[in-house]
């Protein structure tokens, strides 16, 4: 079965940058719909195009893409935002993070890098930058030191269980899939019914959950 084209959109408000990774990913089977160079402009556009991927740049000039990627995840669930960014400073990232962004890449990513970070992006995992998923998983620990544990948490089976502590460990669902010996599909329906118990929207919410109840640890994964 074909796997379906990617949709992309670009916001960058450097136009030979921004034309440049547009050419680039559209040479590699992308399908670039719209380019923006700043935050209103890519509201308006991804509203109308509804991409599965917005890359966003943080810089856009006078205008911010922490706040363009908080409301395009507010507005447009079905899209993901992963940020491509000359800055790898840690407040940049964690920014980028709590306003919904599903990934952070630095601008010193190679093409293939790209590449494979946009179609992870669009696959639903969390990709960053090496060095970057340890401080946005850092971080979660730091503010989840006292959890609310009055709550009582969704019942989840034990392969899902499973499958949450390698998602908060940082595999990808294709490293789950070799590990656990099931299939990537299943990890993906696993995933997907995880999120939907816990009413959460993405891989990196899927972390700090897990995170929050102690499931990042070194136990053995329960196997059903």
């Amino acid at each position: 079965m074909t796997q379906p084209t990617v949709s992309v959109m670009v916001v960058d408000d450097h136009p030979m940058w921004r034309d440049g990774v547009a050419r680039d990913l559209s040479e590699r089977g992308f399908d670039v719909r719209a380019t923006a160079g700043g935050a209103a402009a890519a509201l308006r556009i991804a509203r109308t195009v509804t991409p599965d991927v917005v890359l966003m740049d943080l810089n856009l000039g006078e205008s911010s893409g922490v706040a363009a990627t908080w409301q395009i995840t507010q507005e447009i669930p079905g899209t993901r935002v992963l940020v491509l960014s000359a800055s790898g400073e840690h407040n940049d990232v964690l920014e980028a993070v709590k306003a919904g962004a599903s990934g952070y890449l630095v601008k010193s990513a190679s093409a293939a890098e790209l590449v494979d970070a946009v179609q992870r992006t669009a696959d639903g995992d969390a990709v960053f930058t090496p060095g970057l998923a340890g401080l946005v998983l850092g971080e979660y620990r730091r503010m989840s030191a006292t959890p609310d544990s009055s709550a009582q948490a969704p019942q989840l089976t034990d392969r899902e269980t499973g499958v949450l502590r390698l998602v908060a460990k940082g595999l990808t669902a294709r490293q789950i899939a070799k590990k656990l010996s099931i299939s990537h599909r299943t990890v993906e329906n696993h995933v997907q019914s995880t999120l939907r118990k816990l009413q959460l929207h993405n891989r990196v919410e899927l972390a700090r959950y897990a995170i929050e109840h102690g499931l990042d640890n070194d136990e053995e994964d329960e196997e059903s």
